[in-house]
């Protein structure tokens, strides 16, 4: 058998070796990244203007559903929340899933580096018409066969020096850093993604419980004002006031209670929890001051910790070595190949053979794709580090705005609170005054919007206070393992 290659050249038969050098117009690999997605805000509308999970087309708002539907009611905490959270929600499941995918195109660019083996079996059966070639021999057979060979082979490709693929692989290692970073980071998101929910979910309670009071309270006034209009000691007008104040309070509690069971569908939708399933909240939102946050001192914090952060720092050394990785299209590459098998009529009549072949290849005339790789990478690194300059001037703003949050819902607490005191007792003077025939019902109903007015502003400035706590947590890198004692306080 006679196998002619480029290269070296040996022949097992023979045993000669001889050298050769071709030069070949051929680039072996194009420079290729991987994108991996990190997010850097962690700021929460006000309250009752938050994005819902309906309206939102963040992964995180959705959930991967496994478990079904248990009878009775499930007592949920925010600890278990949380923690189905990071079992079931959407965004943190895809975040594990696109590490395996970065991991397989680190392995590929790894294959490239590393020895290649195939074996094959070969069978060959064939029969010759010399007629058809054009061959006729006069007293020679015209058809020739059948006959065949068996071959059993080895093939070896290796290759020894490339400096682009090499560059290739060190880019899908950091793309597979900066990967795992991104899942860490998206523990944090789950935290305060569920964490919003949870609190969210309490928030609507205390209203609906606000409202229904207000009811009460309206009802009693409207009792009132009927049998004083049927006593002939208040006019018409003061009924139909309290009946219309009545309606106006059974109104909000509708809306109220309606949004409470939209928002614990939004809750069970991000922890992974079935629809169908009945759960109680039994955790509370305790109000505790977040006092001395030095807002220097904790950017510094942040920037120390956050997971997406050292994400985009390793995609930005990926893109770096995917630009070396355009440069070194120009350096030359050596393959080697070679086999090694048995060939003959079978295999208990066969003979060894082999062929080793190495390659030197220079790229010649490729100037135009040279440059266009180059400058794509270019561009690709340029980009990751202007990513990189805005993740780390948003985490700073993150810190700085949480920061604010806390200390202006802190101070709308303390006024929310004092107003629900103060209208309480205006409330209550005015319907002393009505009860009394001093004054009409005004006085009751402007009262009654009042107080309805002030406990709206204390649950959402108590609201407002717990989910900017969490997103201080979140915008510091802590929400995962110190959540807790920023929003029980500190």
């Amino acid at each position: 058998m006679h196998v002619t290659r480029n290269g070296w050249r040996w022949r097992a038969a023979s045993g000669l070796l001889a050298f050769g050098v071709v030069f070949t117009p051929v680039v072996r690999l194009q420079a290729q990244t991987v994108t991996v997605q990190s997010s850097s805000s962690s700021s929460i509308p006000s309250p009752y203007q938050i994005s819902t999970p309906q309206q939102s087309g963040s992964g995180f708002q959705g959930s991967v559903v496994e478990e079904k539907p248990t009878d009775g009611v499930l007592p949920l905490s925010l600890d278990d929340a949380i923690q189905r959270g990071l079992k079931h929600n959407l965004g943190y499941v895809l975040s594990g899933i696109s590490v395996g995918s970065v991991n397989g195109s680190r392995l590929q660019e790894l294959q490239n580096l590393l020895p290649t083996v195939d074996a094959s079996l070969k069978e060959s059966v064939q029969q010759v018409n010399l007629a058809a070639e054009g061959l006729r021999i006069p007293g020679f057979p015209t058809i020739i066969g059948p006959f065949g060979y068996t071959d059993l082979r080895a093939t070896l490709n290796w290759s020894l020096v490339n400096i682009a693929s090499l560059q290739n692989y060190l880019a899908a290692k950091h793309n597979f850093q900066g990967a795992k970073l991104s899942v860490d980071d998206a523990r944090d998101m789950v935290v305060l993604t569920v964490g919003n929910a949870y609190l969210l979910v309490i928030a609507d309670k205390s209203r609906v419980d606000s409202a229904q009071a207000q009811v009460d309270t309206s009802r009693v006034s409207l009792d009132q004002a009927v049998q004083n209009h049927q006593a002939g000691t208040a006019p018409l007008l003061d009924e139909l006031r309290a009946r219309v104040d009545y309606q106006t309070q059974q109104q909000t509690l509708i809306s109220a209670q309606n949004q409470y069971e939209k928002d614990r569908i939004a809750l069970a939708r991000v922890i992974g929890l079935s629809l169908e399933q009945k759960f109680e909240l039994t955790d509370q939102a305790p109000y505790a001051a977040l006092d001395n946050v030095d807002p220097d001192t904790a950017v510094q914090q942040a920037l120390d910790n956050r997971s997406d952060l050292k994400a985009q720092t390793e995609l930005v050394k990926s893109a770096e070595r995917a630009r070396s990785a355009a440069t070194a299209e120009r350096y030359p590459t050596i393959s080697f190949e070679g086999d090694y098998g048995v060939i003959g009529t079978n295999l208990s009549n066969s003979h060894g053979t082999g062929d080793a072949t190495g390659t030197l290849s220079v790229p010649v005339l490729e100037e135009g794709k040279l440059r266009g790789d180059a400058q794509q990478a270019q561009a690709q690194l340029e980009t990751k580090r202007a990513q990189f300059s805005d993740i780390h001037g948003q985490i700073s703003a993150d810190v700085r705005n949480s920061i604010l949050d806390i200390r202006s819902a802190q101070k709308q607490v303390e006024v929310s609170r004092s107003n629900v005191q103060l209208a309480a007792e205006a409330l209550s003077e005015a319907q002393q005054r009505y009860a009394a025939g001093v004054s009409d019902n005004l006085a009751v109903s402007q009262a009654q919007q009042s107080v309805a007015q002030a406990n709206d502003q204390y649950v959402s400035s108590l609201y407002q206070h717990n989910v900017a706590k969490l997103s201080l947590a979140r915008a510091l890198g802590m929400a995962d393992k110190n959540y807790k004692s920023y929003v029980g306080g500190k």
